[in-house]
């Protein structure tokens, strides 16, 4: 074990090991392990030596020299929830996994809501991720790592984004600029450098605008329920579901520019492009926050005794919540065998969702706390009176998938992570 720094003559020694493993009986894929597993022991014990660093970021090019092919995935707001959680899932399935985060989060919802800290876990965690600090709207910045590593990138998950309605409104050309140039920002650049990987899209529920509020809904005691006899009472609401004529919010239109753009370069292209439309996507590792998150902020709130404040609809207003291993599960049957320009929805369906009401009881129960929280008449501009996705045609499409954790595994698991933090 290294207990002090290592020089850069010792590492270059290192990195002539690793060459003339390729061309010895290592083969490989064992070449690939001890790379990453010594890659780790230098980023974490030599940190502070430029040199080291500086051939790390020289690695690369020593490896492509020898013509080892590796398989890399490239996770955008890999620091966040859903990035994070590929993070997570993938670093076992590929060689490298590379995370581009600016933490913008913080920018967007204040300190409290930056993901730093969940970058570092990651990075210490793993020895085969590393993180970039880029920026998705400036094309510039993202061409360097897809020229880095060219076709052996073989997967792109597209997570990042400005997630808020509200947050939308203040900001328009900024929102855009995220949610839309940036998504079209990488599509182009997955083109050009690797036009045969996977790329994956977190899309919203929101491009569905308003109209799933002129749906008959009808009021019960703790949440508002589609008639009976409705076609959506069954699983929800499918993807037929018109994306047209309807109010998004700013937010809802940026996503529908991006949605629309990933399903073309798939279906013009012929790239293989796949657009998830997400509910409420949750889980342990959400840096919830007042304006994006409900779940997450929900529990944050009844564990610190924070006062909650619910946004019209009486608190009756119903989401479906999905974990983000489900989701990224559902990434990962995509991956195996995509499609061009395939849309999905994507929530916790029937089998996962709860009223706003009804959420606060569960966190109330599960914390041991009364939660204090307001009402305010106003609504969200664009937000759902009632949305449960219908995940008929993904589960048709991949029926080894299904759920793994539903509502009350979610919230025990989010309880319990965020007390220990």
């Amino acid at each position: 074990m290294m207990t002090a720094c290592m020089s850069y003559s010792v590492w270059r020694r290192s990195v002539c090991f690793f060459a003339a493993a390729r061309v010895s009986s290592f083969g490989q894929s064992r070449l690939i392990r001890i790379y990453n597993a010594f890659r780790f022991l230098v980023k974490k014990y030599c940190c502070q030596e430029r040199n080291v660093w500086k051939a790390l970021s020289e690695e690369w090019r020593l490896i492509d020299t020898f013509k080892i092919k590796m398989k890399i995935a490239l996770i955008t707001g890999s620091s966040g929830l859903v990035g994070g959680e590929s993070v997570e899932f993938f670093q076992s399935k590929f060689d490298r996994v590379i995370g581009i985060d600016n933490n913008m989060r913080s920018y967007f919802f204040g300190k409290d809501s930056s993901t730093v800290w969940n970058k570092t876990r990651l990075e210490e965690k793993y020895p085969n991720f590393e993180s970039r600090d880029a920026d998705i709207r400036e094309y510039n910045e993202l061409e360097r790592i897809f020229q880095e590593f060219g076709s052996d990138i073989a997967l792109i998950v597209h997570t990042a984004a400005q997630p808020s309605h509200d947050w939308a409104a203040k900001e328009p050309l900024t929102d855009f600029s995220v949610n839309a140039t940036g998504t079209l920002n990488l599509l182009e650049l997955t083109r050009i450098h690797c036009e045969k990987a996977v790329f994956i899209f977190t899309s919203t529920n929101k491009v569905y605008g308003d109209t799933p509020n002129f749906l008959p809904l009808i009021e019960g005691e703790s949440r508002y329920e589609i008639d009976e006899s409705h076609p959506y009472f069954k699983n929800g609401i499918d993807e037929v579901m018109s994306i047209d004529q309807s109010k998004h919010s700013v937010f809802g239109a940026s996503k529908v520019a991006a949605d629309v753009m990933v399903q073309e370069y798939g279906k013009y292209f012929g790239m293989n492009t796949g657009v998830f439309r997400g509910g409420c996507l949750t889980g342990p590792n959400h840096s919830g926050a007042q304006l994006h998150g409900f779940l997450a902020y929900l529990m944050k709130c009844a564990i610190q005794k924070t006062p909650y404040t619910i946004f019209g609809y009486k608190g009756k207003q119903v989401r479906d919540n999905i974990h983000s291993f489900d989701l990224v599960n559902m990434f990962w049957h995509f991956y195996q065998a995509p499609r061009q320009g395939e849309v999905y929805n994507a929530g916790g369906g029937r089998y996962s969702n709860c009223s706003m009401l009804e959420a606060i009881a569960h966190c109330e129960r599960i914390s041991g706390n009364a939660m204090s929280y307001a009402y305010a008449e106003d609504n969200r501009i664009g937000d759902h009176m009632w949305y449960i996705s219908d995940l008929t045609k993904f589960k048709q499409h991949y029926p080894q998938w299904d759920w793994t954790y539903d509502l009350e595994s979610t919230l025990v698991e989010m309880h319990n992570a965020m007390a220990s933090r």
